[in-house]
């Protein structure tokens, strides 16, 4: 597994490069968000480790950028300001996951290795369709209505939850245990994700699809025989 690790401060990358050494994590690192960048770009990575404060380009712009291109490498937040503006603004800019600093490197080894799983996708299934949506699980592409739309990962599992399970109910704890098997967030960080997703599925379409049913979940707003 290849990790990029974006992080200016010279002792604490020395000291998550001496733990992961010997580790089955293969890292990469950059000490500026420009070099960091560049090499986001390139594609070669399973998880981005991003700080949130570099020189050049910050870490909210970078994954911000990433996220525009279309580069969907799940992207785990540092940061050392443990408030929820920080970490909502990194989750509403495209990132996955956040660890405020100090940190233990065994943590941030298994939030790696649960985003890399949760991002791997189904498998044995190669497309989704449910009415005018297509998902491509292995490449992580969405198309409404022959429209491709870009999705962050986390809004991916989401309408791919949504679409396997069409036109059922589906809860909000079965969606979160999706996304968050191991650690579930203290704040209501679904509710804003779902608002992303609605943003790109359906603001820009005549019809919403994606139904909220209050106090009890989400639900794809489709007949039986669409999906």
């Amino acid at each position: 597994m290849k990790v990029l690790l974006v992080e200016d401060c010279t002792s604490v990358a020395e000291v998550i490069y001496d733990y992961f050494e010997c580790t089955d994590i293969e890292l990469d690192h950059a000490a500026t968000g420009n070099l960091g960048l560049a090499l986001s770009q390139s594609g070669n990575f399973d998880c981005i480790v991003l700080d949130i404060m570099l020189p050049g380009i910050d870490g909210i712009s970078l994954c911000q950028q990433l996220r525009a291109e279309g580069n969907n490498t799940p992207i785990i937040m540092l940061t050392a300001r443990d408030t929820n503006n920080d970490m909502l603004l990194g989750l509403r800019t495209g990132a996955d996951d956040y660890i405020v600093k100090p940190f233990n490197l065994e943590l941030l080894e298994a939030r790696i290795h649960s985003l890399v799983r949760r991002n791997s996708g189904s498998g044995f299934v190669d497309k989704l369709i449910c009415g005018p949506i297509t998902l491509d699980v292995n490449t992580h592409q969405v198309w409404r209505e022959n429209k491709e739309i870009k999705l962050t990962p986390i809004c991916f599992k989401i309408l791919c939850v949504l679409v396997k399970k069409a036109p059922h109910l589906v809860s909000r704890q079965q969606i979160e245990d999706v996304l968050w098997p191991d650690d579930l967030p203290d704040q209501d960080i679904l509710r804003k994700h779902v608002y992303q997703l609605r943003t790109k599925v359906d603001k820009p379409f005549k019809e919403n699809i994606i139904e909220t049913v209050p106090k009890l979940g989400y639900r794809m707003s489709i007949n039986n025989d669409q999906c």
